[in-house]
């Protein structure tokens, strides 16, 4: 039996306070987290605005996501991308020191590699450290996309490559991926299609959404590995609107803001070139929220 990581993943959000990292905020996120069923937390992936944190942020991250898991029954699933892939190493390299459970990568953004770039790229990455490891696809916002024969190749050549978050939005690539890697574990990067994703043979998500709503991520994720598709789907659609209103403006900025109108955050802070939705989106974030419970808020 591996020890692969499945089920409910949260992105979890990166709050500052005064320009810096709030660390205490950051661990009272992450417990919140664990204290509502999620199995792991991802810190430092591009909700957690990873682009624009210093080496030493994105590290800390790391280290306080590990401290608050340790003794629960929650995971680490640590972000450690970059598009120089020496930088990505450095950064795997630490998190796996400070003892994560397992590795994602995003594919590099603005240089545009080649599939065979892709390939080397993250045979370097996963080849240095030994926990296991997942792809990260969202070409919407990298401008590239790791396609299905080069996941495959990866999975084949790469021991500790276990599996992708799939963010293209398209159902096809799931039902392509596993059709020609069926061992392969895929998570969905996408809220409005966990759903679908699970029902195709996903493995589990990794959520933005579930920053804010973490129980009805995980009994979502819970209901459709145990089989119980009709609860699952329910849920899927009960989380709808709120999946359309926090991708109102790019990613993080809606759910930032939704933490910040649920009080679970102190400021709202964005590291520039992110700055707070407008005052149209945030009225629509306001009462979009109204229409669901948010624990611990």
């Amino acid at each position: 039996m591996n020890n692969y990581i499945t089920g409910a993943t949260t992105a979890v959000i990166t709050p500052f306070k005064n320009g810096k990292l709030d660390e205490a905020t950051y661990a009272s996120l992450i417990q919140r987290q664990i204290d509502n069923n999620i199995d792991a937390i991802c810190p430092v992936g591009t909700t957690g605005e990873s682009a624009t944190l210093t080496h030493d942020e994105h590290n800390r991250c790391v280290e306080i996501a590990v401290e608050v898991c340790k003794g629960s029954k929650a995971k680490v699933l640590a972000g450690a991308g970059s598009n120089a892939t020496l930088e990505a190493i450095k950064i795997a390299k630490h998190a796996e020191k400070c003892g994560v459970d397992a590795l994602f990568s995003v594919s590099p953004y603005y240089n545009k590699p080649s599939q065979e770039g892709l390939y080397q790229h993250y045979k370097a990455i996963a080849s240095a450290v030994n926990v296991p490891f997942m792809l990260y696809n969202v070409p919407g916002r990298t401008g590239v996309d790791i396609l299905p024969d080069t996941v495959k190749r990866l999975f084949d050549d790469v021991e500790n490559i276990m599996g992708i978050k799939e963010a293209t939005g398209s159902i096809e690539r799931t039902v392509e991926l596993l059709a020609k890697v069926p061992d392969l574990y895929v998570f969905s990067g996408d809220d409005a299609i966990d759903f679908p994703i699970l029902a195709s043979g996903g493995k589990g998500i990794t959520s933005v959404t579930a920053n804010l709503l973490p129980d009805l991520k995980a009994d979502l994720t819970h209901a459709a590995l145990e089989g119980d598709l009709k609860r699952s789907k329910e849920i899927n659609d009960q989380l709808f609107e709120i999946n359309k209103v926090l991708f109102c403006e790019s990613n993080p900025i809606p759910i930032k803001a939704a933490m910040y109108i649920a009080g679970l955050t102190e400021t709202l802070e964005y590291r520039l070139p992110l700055v707070s939705p407008s005052s149209e989106n945030m009225k629509k974030i306001e009462q979009v929220m109204k229409k669901y419970k948010i624990a611990g808020a």
